[in-house]
């Protein structure tokens, strides 16, 4: 019983530390991870028969695939998203009306940043990315996951570490660094889970019975390898105790900097951008039923992505203390970029060549052919706002966070939503998605939603730069600061309705999907049917 024997070790000893711990939040979290861990000891003991002298499962494992995992994914990934766009539309309102701070510290706009940023990128987009890899490794090689049960062990192991940052994030206590890093102990239990990721992806890519490796598992590797990388460079601190959650980075100064740039713009460049691209590179074709329109191609986008991407973080520090020489290093790798990414994004584009038709009938093509072109139209805007001379009025404004929005809730929202309706009925066994229709509203939704909230950051974003920069005829700044934040009232309102229909989407969603699962389907007229002709007056 090694697994019953681990959890009760883990239990035990959480227990231990929650009793020596030396603040408060070190102990709540070492009493959580002993409940959970206790509970997992308590489900594990409940499938083994100790009739016998040998431990054998109650419920033995299928031959087959193991999808079980990918099914909590899935759940998951809803779940995830939809406390994420949650609490996005609440700071968005935040900044529009700030008494809804509630003048609560774990209700503040400080305090909710952090968490809405990761419950989108890193729970949302984390386990769309665990759970569509596991799905698409398997069914591209013809393996079942390689090591029992630490596929579980990634996504319960995963999801303890939401919990863990989440809660950190509300109690205020940080690595106080740009993305609000959790603290010491949790950064530790995350990078033992990804390494586990990467044992179960590489060992079942080692043990396939298709001896070519398809295109989608290499971005999926390159996705895990350089988040582990990126992970423990970015994190390194010293502890002030094993027993709080107290810490201080190793880094400091402009190399402190540099380091958390090189982490920042390479987790959107490997976590969001190449992580997804695996998700594309097998779900657009299957969804369209269409071969990928150039493998050539997705090899070169592939190779070239992985090596320009690396080196485009120091873009974010133009006109800082970093020289001269390495900002302009950071400018140019991201000017280059543009082309590998307009690549994919015509790869992924020129997939339904011969196959346009199904935009007319088919919503969820639809859903990932609109995630695809935000790819591109990100991808382009991001070399332009590396530019120096752009940057000078971009960096510090909302149009970043239009940037940011539009690429997030364009291209990585979209792809996921895809991802997530062309698996529900193949996971689930059923025939078909409970309602096309509701996908249709869920496309228009987010769409518009994306639409509004981009629109409104940019122009508010490139108005902010200017009123910062406009000086009188005596050099003295023409606005105040105050004034800046004034005249952003009504785009910020734009942005909170932009984040409201793009709510409503993912609600319509997590229904479309329940009743999926329980085996529903609603009757209505397909897409794209002709309307029936309305009898003479």
């Amino acid at each position: 019983m090694p697994l019953i024997v681990v959890f009760g070790l883990i239990t035990f000893v959480a227990i231990i530390l929650s009793a020596f711990a030396q603040d408060a939040l070190f102990a709540f979290h070492m009493a959580l991870i002993a409940v959970i861990s206790g509970i997992a000891a308590i489900w594990r003991m409940r499938t083994v028969d100790y009739s016998k002298t040998a431990a054998i499962p109650l419920h033995p494992l299928p031959a087959g695939y193991m999808d079980d995992v990918v099914r909590a994914g899935v759940i998951a990934t809803v779940f995830w998203g939809l406390a994420g766009f949650l609490v996005g539309v609440y700071i968005a309102l935040q900044l529009a009306y700030p008494e809804l701070n509630l003048d609560l510290p774990w209700t503040t706009f400080g305090r909710l940043r952090p968490l809405h940023t990761s419950a989108v990128i890193f729970a949302f987009g984390g386990n769309a990315l665990i759970m569509t890899s596991f799905y698409v490794v398997q069914r591209t090689t013809g393996a079942r996951l390689w090591g029992g049960n630490l596929a579980w062990f990634v996504f319960w192991g995963y999801q303890v570490f939401i919990v863990l940052a989440a809660t950190g994030y509300l109690a205020g206590i940080t690595q106080s660094r740009e993305y609000a890093e959790p603290e010491w102990y949790v950064d530790l239990w995350l990078t033992l889970v990804w390494v586990a990721y990467l044992a179960v992806f590489l060992g079942t890519l080692l043990k396939r019975k298709e001896p070519h490796i398809y295109v989608a598992n290499w971005f999926y590797l390159a996705f895990i390898i350089t988040i582990a990388m990126l992970h423990v460079v970015n994190n390194l601190a010293i502890p002030v105790s094993p027993l709080g959650s107290k810490s201080y980075s190793a880094f400091s100064g402009v190399q402190d900097a540099l380091i958390q740039w090189w982490y920042g713009h390479n987790a959107v460049g490997f976590f969001l951008t190449a992580g997804f691209l695996g998700m594309m590179y097998y779900f657009v074709p299957k969804q369209a039923n269409r071969p990928i329109y150039s493998y050539r191609l997705s090899i070169v986008h592939f190779w070239s992505l992985i090596f320009l991407y690396i080196w485009a973080g120091p873009h974010h520090l133009h006109y800082t203390a970093l020289p001269d020489w390495a900002q302009t290093l950071g400018m140019v790798f991201s000017i280059m970029l543009w082309m590998p990414s307009w690549g994919g994004m015509i790869n992924g584009l020129m997939t339904l060549s011969g196959a346009w038709d199904k935009l007319r009938t088919d919503p969820i093509i639809r859903m990932m052919v609109i995630a695809v072109a935000f790819y591109g139209m990100s991808t382009f805007e991001g070399p332009v706002m590396s530019i120096r001379a752009v940057n000078a009025l971009s960096h510090y404004t909302d149009w970043t966070i239009g940037h940011v929005h539009s690429g997030a809730l364009g291209w990585v929202g979209m792809i996921s939503f895809g991802a997530i309706y062309f698996l529900v009925p193949k996971l689930w066994n059923r025939s078909r998605l409970y309602s096309l229709r509701l996908v249709n509203w869920h496309f228009w939704l987010a769409t518009i939603g994306i639409v509004i909230y981009a629109s409104a950051m940019w122009v508010s974003g490139i108005m902010q730069g200017l009123m910062w920069r406009e000086y009188d005829q005596e050099g003295f700044l023409v606005y105040s600061f105050v004034e800046t934040v004034e005249a952003m009232h009504p785009y910020y309102l734009i942005r909170v309705l932009g984040g409201l229909l793009y709510l409503v989407g993912g609600l319509l969603m997590a229904f479309n999907v329940w009743k999926t699962i329980r085996g529903d389907i609603r009757q209505e007229t397909p897409m794209g049917a002709p309307a029936a002709p309305q009898p003479a007056q």
